[in-house]
């Protein structure tokens, strides 16, 4: 690995882990974060939650994995260019969907309002439910046991409410502080996979044209450039270049942009990191052409009528599946199960987001199904 930054996360500076724990003589404590949520079940059900398609619909669109890998693709080389912790910013990338519901936001906004009364869902603070309790690898924790700053990184988001529950973890969001570069490059690099990938899944899905597109700036300069280039060009690879450009220009233009700023604010260490505004940023030209493209792909892509219909579909499902679970518990697998507990709801919550689409979708047949058992 090349040399960090002095603002960059290091061994030296990580706060460590919850639990004691031995210590790996070929690996840094990042890479074995790295490693143990790759090893770990929520990482592998990954493969069968939608993006934007529900998983039944197609074997080429991207899943929860799929943008998983992107978005710690992105990350590491983003990371890599400013000198900062690569390990982290993969760590945190392939953790950071970890809490997602079945069928996406729609699974997940189904999920908020049915706990709404009872601390609500989000599925940031469930992949740190997931990483610090609920999965079962090793004898002497719950959880995976992972570095503070990795725990750190996971929560993007978080209410004052919910940050007094975290302690020291949430302090950051009550004080205003700022998390490691490594996470904030996380969260751009989210963005990025997400922009560009969905407009991939759009197009081969049908749902949005090549001349749709043609009239979003973003989109338009790249395709041009690359028909100016390659005349003969048509089809995926069009499509595969075009979006491939589109990739480059902003990691560049995030890598240039934050460059600029940490020179400007000059961190000596990552405690002037947390002090400081958000470094991690776009040029305000390239945020405005993610923000047309953003608009798009809300308006023609998220809001098409067919994917609004499975939104539907998967709404009813996550409901009646908590209607029937929270009504009798005994309905649930045994290790779920807590009549009279205090957590039950919880518990219930922890079983649907845990579900794969298809699970969620056999569940739901099982329990409402005449005919299926």
């Amino acid at each position: 690995m090349p040399e960090l930054a002095p603002y960059a996360v290091s061994a030296a500076t990580t706060r460590g882990r919850q639990f004691p724990d031995s210590e790996a003589s070929h690996r840094s404590e990042f890479q074995r974060d790295r490693d143990r949520i790759v090893h770990s079940t929520a990482f592998r059900r990954l493969e069968y939650k939608t993006q934007v398609f529900v998983n039944h619909e197609g074997d080429l669109f991207r899943t929860r994995l799929t943008h998983s890998l992107e978005v710690a693709q992105i990350a590491r080389a983003i990371a890599r260019a400013l000198q900062l912790n690569e390990d982290l910013a993969e760590a945190i990338s392939l953790a950071h969907d970890l809490g997602h519901t079945p069928f996406g936001h729609a699974g997940q906004d189904a999920l908020n309002d049915c706990m709404r009364d009872h601390g609500g869902f989000e599925h940031n603070l469930q992949s740190l439910r997931i990483v610090d309790l609920l999965e079962e690898r090793y004898a002497a924790f719950d959880g995976l046991n992972l570095c503070f700053e990795t725990r750190e990184g996971i929560v993007k988001h978080c209410s004052p409410e919910n940050a007094r529950r975290l302690g020291e973890l949430g302090e950051r969001f009550i004080v205003g502080r700022q998390p490691s570069l490594e996470a904030q490059i996380c969260n751009l690099a989210d963005e990025i996979a997400y922009n560009n990938h969905d407009v991939d899944d759009g197009l081969r899905s049908g749902l949005i044209r090549l001349e749709q597109l043609e009239e979003v700036s973003l989109f338009a300069r790249h395709v041009d450039e690359v028909r100016r280039a390659y005349p003969d060009l048509g089809g995926r690879r069009l499509i595969h270049e075009t979006i491939r450009r589109m990739i480059n220009t902003q990691v560049c233009d995030l890598v240039e942009t934050t460059a600029g700023k940490l020179a400007r604010h000059a961190p000596r260490d990552l405690a002037e990191v947390r002090l400081a505004p958000v470094l991690v940023a776009f040029s305000p030209e390239c945020f405005e052409a993610q923000r047309l493209m953003k608009r798009f792909l809300r308006t023609q892509l998220y809001q098409h009528y067919q994917v609004l219909r499975m939104a539907s579909k998967a709404r009813r499902i996550v409901r009646d599946l908590f209607v029937a679970f929270t009504g009798d518990p005994r309905l649930l697998p045994p290790q779920y199960q807590g009549i009279g507990d205090s957590d039950q709801l919880r518990r219930v919550a922890d079983y649907i987001a845990g579900m794969t689409d298809r699970y969620a979708i056999k569940e739901h047949r099982r329990l409402y199904a005449v005919s299926d058992s």
